[in-house]
């Protein structure tokens, strides 16, 4: 694989976040996930599961499957492929 989706999956995680205002924090006491859960799925160094995919779409307010749509360019996103 020449991409790393883990990456990926966090970048576009973060970004959502983001454009919502939210903390890690705040996300995770929306979500009932821990915070360092987050930090490492957003960092790219935890492998989500279906389950928490869609515990943090509900948090969000995004279809799950918006989730899973971490090819759309950003320039965080670009730089995880990498």
């Amino acid at each position: 694989m020449k991409y790393n989706p883990l990456a990926l999956f966090g970048a576009h995680l973060s970004a959502l976040r983001k454009e919502r205002s939210l903390s890690q924090e705040n996300l995770a006491l929306q979500s009932g996930l821990a915070r360092s859960y987050v930090s490492g799925v957003e960092r790219g160094k935890r492998n989500v599961s279906l389950m928490n995919i869609c515990v943090l779409a509900h948090t969000l307010e995004v279809d799950p499957s918006e989730m899973l749509n971490f090819f759309a360019p950003t320039s965080r996103e670009h730089k995880a492929r990498k």
